[in-house]
Formats: structure tokens, C-alpha cells, sequence
């Protein structure tokens, strides 16, 4: 990568050895970031907390737990999916790809895709981007497991991830968004991050995102708050990394998890919920902040498509669907994309 480049998007290299490397924002700069979005997103009359501050080390452990719950569907439900691609994907992508995933984790499904790759590639080049550093532990660990993977590593936003690799060199990309993870986008939002997909890609480029699908309330309400707490316990642990890193006050035996379906927005909501009146105090966001009995703090939506409005989304913002994978019972999808 060019060194100029490097050091305008202010990012530290670090080189493990001759099959890892990653590259990660200098701390000051993640810092000064996450005091600014939380002062700006709770200094407001309707507060809010995004989604991606769930995922510092605490948080994605947690969801790696969520992922296995009975009411959690999407997970093993797309997993399906990709273990029935294994035959038919390499049609779609040929040994001059590297396999490029948005919001890596733990790397679970990843490897059903990786599996793909080193069968047919004598090394394969895999760029996970996450903003958590779970990312670091998962590429070790899948290292062990595939003797030609080599791993470029960017711990960064969606969006930082996205600039670095549009300015990395001109291989072939397949980008993988699975997970449902693009619901937590307003429909603005998302149609924006789909854009900036589209900007990033070159010519022979793909893009296979997860979305997950309309159906039952009941299905979907449990699978966001399910029986063992640990989607409670996930929700609130965003209020305890505040604390940790931008020295907050929070008590979380004031707060709740609550979420619902909202049937016209087609999105299950997430808040966390004051259980009494009460004042907070941010230091590093410079913020005193008085909430209300009852009052709500959203931390996320999770919107559901029908196959028509993904069909229309992903033409709107300039992509060709080249195939649709779905489960028997139609609760999930995987789309594969190009650049019009």
C-alpha cells in the first residue's frame, strides 16, 4: 500500500508475521470520534446511542452468544444458505478474487466462504474489516485452519474500511455484508452505505449481502429479546463501554432493554429504557445529560425487506443482481451483486 495514503487516512500498520498484517486508526483519532458521536446522539431531545459502539471485545463476545440462541433465526439460517453455495458459487468468481467481509466478528460464517477460495486458489487473500479488535484474535485463529490464507486486517468503520481498500491496488474483490447487519440503516442511510459499496467497486468486482426478510411478529420479537436475557445484556453493555472509555457515570440497574416491531417501518426497535429519573455525567464528550422516567435511548433498528424491495434497493443504487440465494422457509436472503 502506498505509504502517502497510509498516513492521510492516519492508520497504523501492524505486521504479525509474513501472513498477517493490519491496519488500525491511530487511538486518538477513534477516541476523539466515539467522545463526539455520543456527545452529539445523547444531547438531543430524542437520544440515541449507533449500533456499531455495541462491538468493543465484551460486546461481540455477546453477540457471538446471541448468534446461537434458539430465537435468534438469522444466524443459522444464513449459515444454510451458505453451506447450499458451495457448489454454486465459484461459477460466479474465478482464482483472481480475494474475498473482502464488512463487519467480520468472530469470522464464523466466513469460513464457509474461505473454504471456497483456498480449494481452488494456491493463496488466497482475505481482507476482513471490523471495528472491533476481536478481528486481530479471529485472523490467528483462521490461520491455524488455512495454510494459504493470507489476511490484511483494517479495524476500522464500514466506511474507513471502504476508503482504504478503494485506495488499495486493482485485484478483483468479492465484498461480503452477511449478518442482516445492513437493517441497521435508516432506509437514507442505507441507501447511502449501498452507494458507497458502489463507488468503492471496480468493474469485476462482487458484492453478496445478507438481508433479512419480512414474516411472523412473534418470530421476529423473540429473536430480539429472548428468554436467557443475553440480548438485554448485549444492549446494555454499550452503556458500560461509555463508561470505560469516556469515563461516564451510568448505573445500568437504572435502564432496561425494550425492544418491538414496528409493522409499518417493517423494523424491530431497540432502546434502552430509563427505569428512573436520573442524571448522567460524560466526561470525555463534556456532557451532563438528565433523562426522564421511561424515557427511551434508541440503540437500534433492524429493518426487514420483502424480495421486491431489495430487487428495487439494489437497482436504485447501481447494482445488477446476478443471483438470489433463499431458505426453504424464505426467512433470509443472499444476494449477489455487480456494479451497472
Amino acid at each position: 500500500m502506498n505509504e502517502t495514503i497510509q498516513k492521510n487516512l492516519e492508520y497504523k500498520k501492524y505486521v504479525i508475521d509474513s501472513k498477517l498484517q493490519y491496519f488500525k486508526p491511530h487511538a486518538s483519532k477513534i477516541e476523539k470520534t466515539f467522545a463526539e458521536e455520543i456527545s452529539f446522539s445523547l444531547n438531543r431531545n430524542t437520544k440515541f446511542i449507533s449500533p456499531k459502539f455495541f462491538y468493543d471485545k465484551k460486546g461481540s463476545d455477546l453477540f457471538e452468544k446471541i448468534c446461537t440462541l434458539p430465537e435468534y433465526y438469522p444466524t443459522r439460517t444464513e449459515i444454510r444458505i451458505l453451506q447450499n453455495l458451495q457448489d454454486e458459487l465459484p461459477s460466479f468468481i474465478d482464482n483472481s478474487y480475494r474475498l473482502v467481509e464488512l463487519g467480520s466478528g468472530a469470522s464464523v460464517k466466513t469460513r464457509l466462504l474461505l473454504d471456497i477460495f483456498t480449494k481452488s486458489q494456491e493463496k488466497t487473500e482475505y481482507f476482513p474489516i471490523d471495528i472491533s479488535e476481536i478481528l486481530a484474535e479471529s485472523s490467528e485463529q483462521l490461520l491455524q485452519d488455512y495454510d494459504n490464507l493470507h489476511i490484511t486486517g483494517i479495524i476500522d468503520t464500514y466506511d474507513g474500511g471502504l476508503e482504504f481498500l478503494k485506495n488499495y491496488d486493482k485485484k478483483n474483490n468479492l465484498i461480503i455484508f452477511l449478518g442482516s447487519s445492513f437493517g441497521n440503516f435508516s432506509h437514507i442511510d442505507g441507501e447511502n452505505f449501498l452507494e458507497k459499496i458502489n463507488s468503492t467497486m471496480k468493474s469485476g468486482d462482487l458484492f453478496l449481502i445478507g438481508l433479512d426478510l419480512v414474516k411472523d411478529t412473534k418470530i421476529l420479537e423473540s429473536a430480539y429479546d429472548d428468554s436467557q436475557g443475553i440480548t438485554s445484556e448485549f444492549n446494555l453493555n454499550v452503556l458500560s463501554r461509555i463508561n470505560d472509555e469516556l469515563d461516564a457515570d451510568f448505573d445500568l440497574n437504572n435502564f432496561s432493554h425494550y425492544s418491538i416491531y414496528n409493522k409499518d417501518e417493517q423494523r424491530i426497535e431497540m432502546y434502552l429504557k430509563s427505569l428512573v429519573n436520573q442524571s448522567v455525567i460524560i466526561s470525555k464528550s463534556n456532557l451532563s445529560l438528565n433523562l426522564k422516567k421511561n424515557e427511551l435511548i434508541h440503540t437500534e433498528h433492524s429493518h426487514k425487506y420483502t424480495l421486491d424491495q431489495i430487487k428495487t434497493l439494489l437497482k436504485k443504487t447501481g447494482f445488477n443482481i446476478i443471483h438470489t440465494w433463499l431458505d426453504d422457509d424464505t426467512y433470509f436472503s443472499l444476494t449477489l451483486v455487480s456494479k451497472n
